[in-house]
């Protein structure tokens, strides 16, 4: 089986174009905005430059169908599977979340779910080791240690609104 062609194309004040042709001769398309946010286009078979569906999707959004489309061990949001069964997992504080604006000992994280947070991302910027008193902020990407169900404890209760 030949290899996808997968062209690219920059979109000055938008951000990237991702083509794709398949082995049907399928015509796919992905625009990496410049906010994060991306459009899927999936175009016609008899006309492969007249587009038949597009779906925007949110950062998140696309990170989930990144996901999907891998295989588990390989997800971008898990970071490290070792013998022992623990993970590290990137956990993202929303806007509208209880925690944003408040510091990270009310959350009683390790207490509650036995997981560790054992940093931040907060823009450019990665803050090793946070203690009880560092003020959560919306869009914080938290850094989370544990078993699989201790971090999945820890995702349900940083992503409460």
């Amino acid at each position: 089986m030949p290899a996808p062609r997968m062209s690219t194309t920059p979109l000055p004040g938008i951000g990237v174009q991702y083509d794709l042709t398949t082995r049907e001769h399928r015509h796919l398309s992905v625009i990496a905005h410049r906010d994060g946010t991306r459009s899927v286009n999936v175009y016609r078979p008899d006309d492969p430059d007249a587009c038949a569906q597009s779906v925007h999707l949110t950062s998140a959004e696309a990170a989930s169908l990144i996901d999907a489309l891998m295989p588990d061990h390989h997800s971008s949001n898990v970071l490290h599977t070792t013998d022992l069964g623990l993970i590290a997992e990137r956990v993202e504080v929303s806007a509208h979340s209880v925690w944003n604006g408040r510091v990270m000992g009310e959350m009683r994280l390790r207490t509650e779910t036995g997981a560790s947070v054992v940093a931040v991302l907060r823009r450019a910027e990665a803050i090793p080791s946070p203690g009880p008193d560092f003020r959560l902020a919306g869009g914080d990407t938290l850094i989370v240690i544990g078993t699989r169900e201790g971090v999945e404890a820890a995702a349900a209760i940083l992503g409460r609104e």
